[in-house]
């Protein structure tokens, strides 16, 4: 019963970080737009139903019952379209109906209001601030999740304690974990290295650094190295002679590098035959940055990738195949991560405090990335189209032309939609993936 308390309460962590998140994001938006004058008659947190709401001035603040997203309503978001295009007539298009329809809609909300605090009457810079405000606000959630991670919590890296001391050494091409009577015994066993032994020094060169050590032990092979390591308080001097042995390449993403043949490519290195213990450290200010620039290229990755990436996620989920656990992955799947996260008995409260954090810190910057998305309704359309519209005057003055006016946004309504269809249609197959087929890091 415990666990399952934990379980839920995991998943409520999630869905108020990830609203909490998501009304930071608004209030991106919200802050830029009325300090430049813009009319913002609506601030809400979630979609459907209106839970609460009040009136402040000219805006109304409220939550509603899905808090899976949020909007502010700015006041003429669309231009006005020209004069031919106004008209109705029964051999109207359905798209040419969309078009005409968010014309009127933005034109409703300038009614009372001076049209020069409409959104599309703002200089290009005012608006790409004022879309950019939300994705900033996620990745300065972001930062300082990942500093509070890094810097409070601390990762775990290596130490220059022993955790293992293998038996025996097998041959990577071997398909066996066990020892036999043929494999030669493991240099670190033969030499009487043992777990929990902390490495002090080697070859007289002191050690403060697991790469020091396998620097050491790759680069000895065949000849005798002295160790010094510290046993049950005391200083200990042994002699082994690490092993040429041979393992698989691996390339950046953790897969094995295959020649022309399409064989796995090993290598030889020296091999001693023990493996380090693991400790959590607190890294410095300096780490902060370059982790979440780390993050932010990963989810670029998928982004770039996504129809491919959704493509596997199709297969998988309908077939036999393991889902990937680099790939997308929907809010119910994230929600069973942190559930999971929460109820591990193994786990400390720290550790699992600490896996919440870095789960909210990915999720904005995943916000981040996404939102910058150059397709309406995404911030980074809106951007995208003011970058145009800013191009597209520059040029017409640059030629002696007579300004060309206002990008009429209005016309990408009905690729919006389809859009809005493609998104939709994403999500449900993101939820019943990882419902069938869930990626679990435990």
């Amino acid at each position: 019963m415990e666990n399952v308390l934990l379980y839920i309460l995991g998943v409520l962590i999630l869905v108020v970080g990830l609203a909490i998140s998501i009304g930071l994001h608004e209030i991106g938006h919200l802050v830029p737009a009325k300090l430049f004058g813009v009319r913002v008659s609506q601030y809400m947190i979630g979609f459907g139903p209106t839970l609460f709401s009040r009136k402040r001035g000219e805006t109304e603040y409220g939550l509603k019952a899905i808090p899976l997203g949020g909007y502010i309503s700015m006041a003429g978001m669309f231009p006005p379209g020209k004069s031919h295009d106004n008209s109705r007539s029964s051999t109207t298009s359905v798209f040419q109906t969309l078009v005409q329809d968010a014309r009127e809609s933005s034109a409703d909300t300038l009614t009372d209001v001076d049209e020069s605090r409409a959104f599309y009457k703002l200089p290009v810079f005012k608006r790409i601030i004022i879309m950019l405000g939300g994705p900033f606000m996620n990745l300065l959630i972001a930062i300082v999740m990942f500093a509070i991670l890094l810097m409070g919590f601390g990762t775990a890296q290596a130490s220059t304690t022993i955790s293992s001391v293998s038996e025996c050494v097998i041959p990577a091409s071997a398909d066996r974990d066990a020892c036999t009577d043929s494999d030669p015994a493991a240099p670190a066993l033969a030499a009487g290295i043992q777990p929990d032994d902390r490495i002090v020094s080697m070859d007289g060169e002191p050690i403060e650094t697991w790469e020091q050590i396998t620097e050491h032990i790759r680069a000895a092979a065949g000849d005798q190295l002295t160790i010094v390591v510290e046993r049950a308080g005391a200083e200990v001097t042994l002699t082994a002679e690490p092993l040429l042995a041979e393992r698989y390449v691996y390339d950046d993403s953790g897969q094995i590098v295959e020649n022309d043949e399409g064989e796995a490519q090993t290598e030889e290195y020296g091999f001693l035959g023990i493996g380090p213990a693991a400790e959590t450290v607190q890294q410095p200010v300096t780490a902060v940055l370059p982790a979440v620039g780390d993050n932010v290229v990963a989810v670029a990755k998928v982004v770039l990738t996504l129809p491919q990436r959704m493509i596997d996620v199709v297969n998988a989920a309908f077939g036999p195949e393991e889902r990937d656990p680099n790939g997308p992955i929907g809010l119910v799947g994230v929600g069973r991560i942190a559930g999971e996260a929460t109820s591990l008995e193994a786990a400390t409260v720290t550790d699992r405090a600490a896996y919440l954090i870095s789960l909210v810190g990915s999720l904005n910057v995943a916000l981040f990335v996404f939102n910058l998305v150059p397709l309406l309704p995404l911030d980074g359309g809106h951007v995208a189209g003011a970058l145009f519209e800013g191009i597209r005057r520059f040029f017409a003055k640059l030629f002696g032309k007579p300004d060309p006016g206002p990008l009429d946004t209005a016309k990408f309504v009905p690729l919006t939609l389809v859009v809005v269809v493609l998104l939709g249609i994403m999500t449900l197959l993101l939820v019943y993936a990882d419902i069938v087929k869930p990626i679990s890091p435990f």
